[in-house]
């Protein structure tokens, strides 16, 4: 029974009548007296979201109403308030919906049951819905244990997941799904030209690594997610104040995002040659961190001059995506939690998408829409290039003004992606402000189910 979803009715299921507003007097005019002046008495408007119990004669539970936004489209959150608000029995949708529709509210309910108890006891949801008619049950399935593998990488504390444990959750993914995983720990990193992720994490006790595996058939075209994984972030010697680390835990949330995505991609047998980087590290102060002005080589080439310690994760994608970029995939994916300045222009529930390919970032941003996993482009604004300029080396890894942070970062990316690569960042918050229906405060998969979509478009099931 996965995600409280069972594969048909029983006696005493309980029937669920989505409505909204516009739609409440009608079904009140054609339901049964007793039944309609309760719903009056309760106060029930149908507003999205809102429930009502209704009782049969005897006290017991017999139907519930739940508010809905619009009677044409199933909303993937229409459903998600229900499995922590219904008291435990099984529940079915009495309305007939379209295989979209029934897809999306069987996701919302699945995604609403996730529960982080690694460290403490926390109630289980006990309602149970019925598949609904033509729910894509394999998508639902996917979706829902990839975003349970974001978010439960991201929740976790780095006490419990620094460099070391993340590859280790990557190399049983692998496993998993029979894919080819290595990894590069320590010195290896320099011994095989990735100096910069191990510039950033030399200073940690747990060695900084650079994660790779690869999946599929060589010969499908070549499809290549690198996700940041700042196991935790302290800023370096250009320290956060402790407010900033409070949440710093999730600076690995690009790699949560790359390896539920993959794990989406590997279980629906995608025909697509799969290869994921993760660069793993912990940004921290010792003896042997790296300094403000130290200046450092990349896999490419470039020198870097290092205008803040505390702009580390695009000096770990960048020997990522060197080496990513070497092998000319036909799509280049990176998912990273970069910038502070993405969240002023978007907020914390778009992430901000970078792409040298409109038709890379117009697919996406159709999926995105489509799958209620939005992002949002912004421009790769090449007169912005001359604020990355510094005296003594090839780039510096800040700009040189307080403005427009996320496209400057997003440029100094590019500057390790051929041109001819089809590329995307995704600049992401990758974090729950606050609780949701079916989007507990806490860590978040974001523009995952929207990757997916795209490449599932692109490229075949």
């Amino acid at each position: 029974m996965p995600y409280n979803l069972v594969g048909r009715a029983t006696a005493g299921t309980v029937p669920i009548s989505p409505l909204t507003t516009a739609g409440l007097d009608a079904w009140l005019a054609g339901a049964d007296g007793r039944v309609a002046a309760w719903v009056r008495a309760t106060g029930f408007k149908a507003k999205a979201g809102e429930v009502a119990l209704i009782p049969d004669d005897k006290g017991a539970l017999s139907r519930v109403l739940l508010g809905v936004e619009t009677a044409e489209r199933t909303g993937l959150w229409d459903y998600a308030g229900l499995p922590g608000a219904l008291p435990a029995g099984r529940y079915a949708i009495d309305s007939e919906i379209a295989p979209a529709d029934a897809t999306r509210a069987a996701l919302g309910w699945a995604l609403a049951t996730y529960r982080f108890d690694r460290y403490t006891k926390m109630p289980a949801a006990e309602a149970e819905l019925v598949w609904p008619k033509g729910a894509d049950r394999g998508h639902v399935e996917r979706a829902a244990a990839g975003t349970a593998l974001a978010r439960d990488l991201i929740n976790t504390p780095a006490n419990d997941l620094g460099p070391t444990q993340l590859a280790e959750v990557a190399k049983g993914l692998a496993r998993e799904f029979k894919a080819k995983f290595s990894v590069l720990v320590g010195d290896q990193l320099l011994k095989k030209n990735y100096p910069t992720i191990h510039a950033v994490g030399r200073g940690a006790a747990d060695a900084p690594r650079l994660i790779d595996f690869t999946w599929g058939d060589p010969s499908h075209p070549k499809v290549t997610l690198v996700g940041k994984g700042v196991c935790f972030d302290t800023g370096g010697y250009d320290l956060k104040p402790s407010s900033g680390m409070l949440l710093m835990k999730k600076d690995m949330g690009g790699s949560a995002q790359v390896l539920g995505l993959a794990r989406m991609i590997m279980d629906a047998g995608l025909k697509v040659r799969l290869r994921v980087l993760v660069p793993a590290v912990k940004n921290m102060v010792s003896g042997d961190a790296f300094l403000p002005m130290d200046v450092i080589r990349t896999r490419k080439g470039l020198t870097v001059e290092i205008g803040n310690t505390d702009a580390e994760g695009r000096l770990v994608l960048c020997d990522a995506l060197a080496e990513a970029d070497s092998e000319k995939p036909e799509l280049l994916l990176d998912y990273a939690t970069l910038t502070g300045a993405a969240r002023v222009a978007l907020g914390t529930d778009l992430p901000a998408l970078f792409s040298n390919d409109d038709g890379v970032a117009g697919d996406w941003m159709r999926c995105g829409l489509d799958e209620e996993d939005a992002v949002w482009r912004l421009p790769l604004h090449a007169p912005y290039k001359s604020m990355l300029k510094t005296k003594i080396a090839d780039l510096s890894n800040t700009g040189s003004a307080p403005f427009a942070g996320a496209i400057t970062a997003a440029l100094f990316l590019e500057h390790f992606v051929s041109p001819t690569t089809r590329w995307a960042h995704i600049d992401l918050m990758a974090w729950n402000t606050k609780d949701r229906p079916g989007r507990p405060e806490g860590g978040e998969a974001m523009a995952m189910r929207s990757a997916y979509r795209m490449i599932e478009h692109r490229f075949g099931g």
